[in-house]
């Protein structure tokens, strides 16, 4: 954990990215993304990075391929992600985590279709919450904020009283532009983001409690 402070005060509620943040599904990803590249002469090495924390169909947008039908290739594309769930696997401590939080105060808010991570997050063991707001829920995909600020309107708190938990860059802006507070998760990091934001690992030393004023999250020892 970086050395920054989890932030001492209460909290209204916790929001959490998916993919890298409460689960690791980069390899799976990694793969079916790669023999994307390939089909389309793309190479793999740098393209891979950008594919993380944004919606598939802006990925493919953004390229301007011809003859391309972006919202058709997405589609495919998470086709082939819902049939390869073998390797995903939960981030350490992200189960007990989330348990420990009220139902009512967490959401998991991703770049991902509905489907996709309803079946990753059974994949991996983790508890599916009451309010998951994916892709198809806005018109805007990180690193808007719209996401965040829909998460936080449905759980019936202002966007500045949560803290959201995000690794991608796309995700970490969005949360920045809707006035959240900021964890980066960095079990699935290559190499370092600077953020300014408080980092973790994983969730083992996180402690997390209830109170009338609402959350607390401290590190344990």
């Amino acid at each position: 954990m970086s050395e920054r402070s989890l932030p001492s005060r209460a909290l209204a509620a916790l929001l959490f990215d998916m993919d890298g943040t409460l689960i690791s599904s980069i390899a799976s990803a990694e793969r079916i993304w790669s023999r994307w590249a390939e089909a389309h002469g793309l190479d793999v090495a740098t393209f891979l990075p950008t594919i993380h924390g944004v919606q598939s169909v802006e990925t493919i947008r953004r390229l301007n391929l011809p003859g391309v039908d972006p919202v058709a290739e997405a589609t495919a594309i998470t086709e082939a992600e819902m049939e390869e769930v073998d390797d995903i696997v939960a981030i350490e401590g992200a189960r007990t985590f989330l348990e420990a939080l009220p139902r009512d105060r967490w959401a998991i808010v991703t770049s991902a279709p509905r489907r996709l991570a309803e079946r990753r997050l059974a994949a991996a063991g983790m508890p599916v919450p009451d309010l998951l707001v994916a892709a198809e829920d806005v018109a805007q995909g990180k690193p808007a904020p719209d996401c965040f600020l829909m998460a936080a309107e449905r759980l019936g708190v202002a966007a500045s009283d949560c803290l959201v938990f995000e690794d991608a860059p796309a995700g970490i802006r969005a949360a920045e532009a809707a006035g959240a507070g900021v964890v980066v998760v960095t079990a699935t990091h290559r190499e370092p983001v600077r953020t300014g934001h408080p980092a973790i690992t994983d969730y083992i030393r996180l402690g997390v409690s209830a109170e009338r004023d609402g959350i607390r999250v401290t590190r344990t020892a």
